[in-house]
């Protein structure tokens, strides 16, 4: 039966649209949307919904016919940081829409055991949330680079997944002819973070997803006759990182269920992947975020590394893949000796985890046959058979005992062969195979991919998309990230501090568990817009200079 959008997706009428904004076209309940709407398991294709057609609060206020932009310093960019949202439809004494039953912000080992599951699909809360708690502002700074839009925001993709798994793609904000620059904050409507705000408002999905910057605004797409007029230019350099491809490693969780044992497979992969991208390809701006569930996100901003094609993409991507092959394949590691630098670097962070969190919290060889997987990535057979019969005959021996028999029965001359060097290489594997990070490159491979953004909420755990800061990684607990529901009852039950009264301008965030992740993202964004600053003023400097030089 065919799907079709929810009312709150019907195009406005014509009197709540702002003037000189076309109307979005509306999509009868029941019929097909032609090639606009498409189901989550059918082939995506995209939509035209009107982006700008945003039924704004102040309606009725007149759009300026031109408005020359006043020139903005990035030391006032943060002056208002204040004043987010200085439209709220519900301001924080205001009572909030009905809850479902209550729950404390901290979740279970794992989403299946009665966790906050499809929080993040209540409609109420969701509304809430992206009025009152969402970081609008510095997502746009995040995404703009720049004090004033640009076309890095004005022609960046968004794709929207709704309640019904429609997915919308090819979603722009801010059209050159009815734009007017942020700092006019007395016409709201006219800001393009508010417009992407009052979208996701109007059609509340279930998540969405950034793409890349376009030659051209997205939604003109089919105007171009060359498929070379309109392409995709930039976009961060991502990797995606999840706990179902340790499956066959992790022995405590498997699919979508995690616990902080095998969430140090995640802490591996983070601090492997970020040390190779900062001293091996000098990249500096990278956000890791948490993905609501059971992985990691990895966002390189750096101007050089949003610029890169796919060829450069693909081979970064191709410098960091090591572990190869599903579930069912053999031996996943192959590398050449000697080991390449970034390997032997690698080898030394993940030693001590591998004894730890493997070898200990997991236990990787308890059973028979999880000891034959081992067996099989030895090199020399006698060595194996000798191990084996020494196990068979200590049932339920120890991982860390059995991986301390290797080097024992090797010394023993259970194998005159072996040689000490070979047998070196194939546990510096096992190492590999067990501790290393296994990226989803089909993320990093490709200008065009999406990924879903930070801060949206786990439709399936209710958990914020939070971004994790490197430098307290070992702390990090994906179980107490915040839920949906627990950020709207930490405001219901959050009360002004005598000794020091709240400032008239106080976000709501600011009185959540969702603060100190907001304040990471809102000083890596400043940290981001200063250096896009300081390139931007060095080159002009030279260019300056180069006009004077005779």
């Amino acid at each position: 039966m065919p799907h079709s959008l929810s009312p709150s997706s019907k195009a406005m009428p014509p009197s709540a649209i702002p003037e000189g904004e076309p109307a979005a076209p509306a999509i009868p309940s029941g019929q097909p949307a032609d090639e606009d709407v498409t189901m989550a398991d059918a082939v995506t294709v995209d939509v035209d919904m009107g982006s700008e057609t945003v039924a704004d609060d102040n309606t009725d206020a007149p759009v300026p016919a031109k408005i020359e932009p006043p020139e903005v310093k990035l030391e006032d960019l943060f002056a208002g940081v204040n004043s987010d949202d200085d439209d709220e439809e519900f301001p924080s004494s205001h009572n909030l829409p009905d809850k479902t039953s209550p729950s404390s912000p901290g979740s279970p080992s794992s989403p299946s055991d009665g966790g906050p599951s499809l929080q993040g699909s209540n409609p109420a809360l969701m509304r809430t949330f992206y009025q009152r708690l969402f970081p609008w502002r510095y997502l746009f700074q995040w995404l703009n680079h720049s004090p004033t839009p640009t076309d890095d925001f004005k022609h960046r993709e968004f794709a929207f997944t709704l309640q019904n798994d429609a997915y919308l793609r090819y979603q722009a904000f801010v059209s050159s002819d009815t734009f007017v620059y942020p700092v006019l904050h007395h016409l709201p409507y006219a800001n393009p973070k508010f417009r992407l705000r009052k979208d996701v408002l109007r059609l509340m999905p279930s998540r969405f997803e950034i793409g890349p910057v376009y030659s051209a605004n997205p939604r003109d797409r089919k105007t171009f006759r060359s498929s070379t007029a309109f392409r995709p230019l930039s976009k961060e350099l991502c990797f995606d990182i999840d706990l179902t491809d340790y499956d066959d490693v992790r022995t405590c969780c498997d699919k979508a269920n995690i616990c902080n044992k095998c969430w140090q497979f995640i802490t591996m992969a983070v601090k492997v992947v970020d040390v190779a991208l900062r001293d091996d390809f000098g990249f500096k701006h990278i956000l890791w975020v948490y993905s609501g569930r059971r992985g990691a996100h990895a966002w390189v901003c750096d101007k050089k590394a949003r610029t890169m094609d796919d060829i450069k993409r693909k081979a970064i991507a191709g410098y960091l893949e090591v572990v190869r092959g599903g579930a069912q394949s053999g031996k996943k590691v192959n590398v050449r000796r000697p080991l390449h630098p970034h390997l032997t670097r690698s080898l030394d962070i993940l030693k001590n985890h591998f004894q730890e969190d493997v070898l200990e919290a997991q236990d990787p060889w308890k059973s028979p046959e999880q000891a034959d997987k081992l067996l099989q990535l030895l090199p020399d057979r006698e060595l194996a058979d000798a191990l084996r019969k020494k196990w068979d005959s200590s049932p339920g021996r120890a991982s860390t005992s059995k991986w301390a028999d290797i080097d024992t029965i090797a010394k023993t001359s259970a194998s005159k062969n072996l040689d000490p060097k070979v047998l070196l290489d194939a546990k510096q594997d096992v190492v590999l195979e067990y501790t290393y990070p296994r990226l989803d490159i089909e993320v990093s491979k490709k200008l065009n991919h999406l990924l879903k953004s930070p801060f949206v909420v786990h439709p399936g755990t209710g958990r914020v998309c939070v971004p994790i800061d490197t430098r307290l990684l070992e702390e990090f607990n994906p179980l107490n990230v915040p839920t949906v529901q627990g950020l709207i009852q930490e405001i219901d039950t959050w009360t002004e501090p005598e000794e020091a009264p709240a400032h008239p301008s106080q976000q709501d965030w600011e009185k959540t568990s969702l603060k100190p992740y907001i304040e990471y993202f809102r000083g890596f964004v400043v940290a981001l817009m200063k250096d896009e600053r300081d390139v931007k003023v060095k080159r002009e400097r030279e260019e300056q200079a180069d006009s004077l030089d005779f």
